[in-house]
């Protein structure tokens, strides 16, 4: 069964970046969707930004547009997350997660996402 693991999260002041990566067991990421999610302490989990299979689309959370980039790496089989310009609402809890479908990605409904990863905590605060 296809398991996701993500890793790169931290501690890290306001301004600051952090590459988050997400990567599986053995199986291939070249034609799925991946997402990333987060969740906050009392707060609801919400999309931050989700790349397509083969068409490779993006789309973004307004509230990271122009500071998050998300990558896909075929060779290494990983899915990054570049975060620019932190701030403290960014902390959460940050899950990567697959659809299994080839086709273009959107942030909701989650349950679109078959396959979850236990996530990466990150902390933005002075």
């Amino acid at each position: 069964q296809l398991q996701l693991v993500e890793s790169g999260g931290g501690l890290v002041e306001p301004g600051g970046s952090l590459v988050l990566s997400c990567t599986t067991n053995g199986y291939t990421l070249d034609h799925y969707g991946v997402g990333w999610f987060r969740q906050a302490p009392g707060k609801e989990r919400e999309g931050v930004v989700c790349i397509g299979g083969s068409s490779g689309g993006t789309n973004y959370a307004d509230s990271v547009k122009g500071r998050f980039t998300i990558s896909r790496d075929n060779a290494q089989n990983t899915v990054s997350l570049q975060m620019d310009s932190l701030k403290p609402e960014d902390t959460a809890v940050y899950h990567c997660a697959v659809d299994i479908r080839d086709l273009d990605c959107v942030l909701a409904p989650q349950t679109r996402y078959s396959y979850w990863g236990p996530g990466t905590q990150v902390n933005v605060s002075s």
